[in-house]
């Protein structure tokens, strides 16, 4: 994904129905009781809706609790939730507490949360039962000695699919902690990455996009932005353990722009570091490269690494690559991603599949690039020439999209330390769980894939929920576009700020889902 793409995608947002705010407060009775809930809808809109349950114990004091009820109407189910663990089974929903939450003395409460889908109507429950008592609202005597409470941290809905006239909510509170220590070495084990100690781990985090296209725009280093401690705590923030920095072959090399050359390479190495000493993996990116190409889907005419171009070329990139493995030789926490996202069957006119795959892997002489390429065996050997052991991830085709034949033109590597690199967006051609189900998991069951860009041409994230739903279930890592604060009127736009104020609904619907789950 370029910045440009970001920008030119067409936008496909969904329709929004009005939603009314809706809420059912359990009225409080006579009979003795335990609890009170107050169910609200916090917005609606066509087959989904987002809510909120704030619990009151009204009973003796609890250590964990389950809330049960049920929908009134079989087409509502729960989608995702937080602050609970939610599971369903028919109409009958159950959210049983968390560690930091479990603790509810008497007149304490807690709020939980969850987005959902419904189909025909969507009425408001009428019941409510905790830890099996129902909840009436009436307050049972106060035990003489009540326990010490626990006082839960706040509790908000994370943002909803709608656009952004949805009023946007916060983000709930973190299950997992954010990364503490050194980013951990990997390497390849089966279909998985794994840690030194051989656990699995799964790189999830963002896209910090500039560091090619920058230096040959005449916008410094890192167009303007930090990266600096501040910039890498507000990734902490959201739970980031993985960064994917997108580089430029001809300022790495100095063969243009400005940075260019060694000063390049050492803003390189020390962001890289950086990230390293506080947790998180950094994948180097080669995303901009030389070679003069004007064929099929041109993004320019310059010969300079100014654009994305179909393949790498034979005459710098295995150069480029033989000193970035120099350069991060000896840390296997720096990944390094080949090459963006070739288009070697667009070049061709998609008129011959096979040639295609064959030119990603051996390069050569390629039907419509001019320039001899570089294929990513070439790329492969030059960086084990060196002695690296770092992983390797390789792209597929149509813009690394495509996966359906990488197993069969997988490069060599003596090393066996190689990831399948795929890139999904909502305008892409493999958009839909059974064409994941189909292409993308028959890959996933034999080596590890990292979705190395992920995103939206819209400000929403009903797309990117559904993809990382499916990565998560198939324990895959991910890498969204793009950590940069460039307004989301294109879409893929995560932050506000370099402070990580997240755009409306994309990023906060990105960050409330990153604070949830765990590498």
């Amino acid at each position: 994904m370029t910045r440009r793409h970001a920008l030119l995608a067409s936008a496909a947002a969904g329709t929004l129905v009005a939603a009314s705010l809706t809420a059912a407060t359990l009225p409080a009775s006579a009979a003795a009781s335990g609890c009170a809930v107050t169910y609200t809808v916090q917005s609606q809109w066509t087959g989904g809706f987002s809510g909120n349950i704030a619990i009151t114990n009204l009973g003796s004091a609890l250590t964990n609790w389950t809330l049960t009820f049920d929908f009134p109407n079989a087409g509502q189910q729960v989608t995702q939730g937080w602050s609970a663990t939610w599971s369903q089974s028919g109409t009958r929903v159950s959210a049983a507490s968390l560690s930091w939450n479990g603790s509810l003395s008497t007149d304490a409460s807690t709020t939980i949360g969850f987005n959902g889908a419904w189909n025909g109507v969507n009425p408001v429950p009428t019941s409510f039962a905790l830890n099996g008592t129902t909840c009436t609202g009436t307050v049972s005597p106060s035990p003489t000695t009540p326990p010490p409470t626990t006082t839960p941290p706040p509790t908000t809905p994370p943002p909803t699919t709608p656009p952004p006239t949805t009023p946007p909510p916060t983000t709930p509170p973190p299950t997992t902690a954010p990364p503490t220590g050194a980013a951990p070495s990997l390497r390849v084990s089966g279909n998985r990455l794994v840690t030194a100690a051989g656990e699995t781990y799964r790189l999830l985090g963002v896209n910090r996009a500039s560091g090619e296209f920058a230096c040959v725009q005449g916008k410094g280093m890192w167009d303007s932005g930090p990266v600096d401690q501040a910039s890498v705590d507000a990734m902490k923030a959201w739970n980031i353990r993985a960064v994917r920095i997108p580089l430029n072959e001809d300022c790495w090399l100095g063969l243009s722009g400005s940075p260019s050359g060694a000063t390049y390479q050492q803003a390189v190495k020390a962001y890289a570091n950086l990230l390293v000493a506080n947790g998180i993996n950094p994948i180097l990116d080669l995303h901009w490269t030389h070679g003069a190409y004007t064929g099929n889907i041109s993004a320019c005419p310059d010969v300079n690494a100014t654009c994305q171009k179909p393949m790498p070329s034979r005459q710098y990139t295995p150069q480029f690559w033989t000193g970035v493995a120099t350069a991060f030789k000896g840390n296997d926490a720096v990944l390094f991603d080949l090459f963006n996202e070739p288009y070697p069957d667009a070049a061709n006119n998609w008129s011959d599949m096979t040639a295609a795959w064959r030119c990603l892997r051996d390069g050569g002489t390629c039907t419509g690039i001019d320039y001899p390429v570089a294929g990513m065996q070439n790329l492969v050997d030059a960086v084990r020439a060196t002695g690296a052991t770092n992983v390797l991830l390789v792209p597929g085709l149509t813009w690394t999209n495509d996966l359906t034949q990488w197993l069969a033109y997988k490069p060599t590597d003596p090393r066996n330390n190689i990831v399948a690199s795929w890139h999904s967006y909502n305008f892409n051609a493999c958009v839909t769980e059974t064409c994941w189900d189909t292409q993308i998991a028959p890959v996933a069951a034999q080596v590890p894939v990292h979705a190395g860009e992920i995103g939206q041409d819209t400000c929403a994230h009903d797309y990117i929920d559904r993809l990382t739903t499916w990565l998560d279930r198939n324990r895959l890592g991910y890498t969204a576009w793009t950590w940069n604060p460039w307004g989301c009127s294109g879409g893929n736009v995560l932050i506000e700020d370099y402070n990580g104020t997240p755009t409306k609904s994309y990023g906060e619907g990105y960050r409330a889902h990153l604070l949830s789950v765990t590498p």
